[in-house]
This record gives C-alpha cells, structure tokens and sequence, in this order.
C-alpha cells in the first residue's frame, strides 16, 4: 500500500499526514480480501 510523502518541514502538527493513510487503508478494507491496520479501536490488538 502506497504511502502519502510527509511534509518536508518537520516538528509540526500534521506532518506525517496519518490521516491520509487511514483514509487509503479504509478503502482497501472495503474491498480487498486482504486486510490492512487501521488504528486499535477498529482492528483490535493482536496479543
């Protein structure tokens, strides 16, 4: 999964762009059979 380039100017809020991230992972778990991590509320902990 392809992932968003972060934004050069680093120690700001929003750099990383997880957001993003989230959103494209969102979309491939609507389709695909395969499944990709989200965040811990919506996949749960594997342990």
């Amino acid at each position: 999964m392809g992932k968003p380039k972060k934004r050069t100017s680093p120690r700001k809020t929003g750099t990383r762009r997880s957001h993003l991230v989230l959103k494209l992972a969102r979309q491939v778990n609507a389709k695909s059979p395969v499944k990709v991590k989200t965040t811990v509320r919506e996949t749960g902990k594997t342990a």
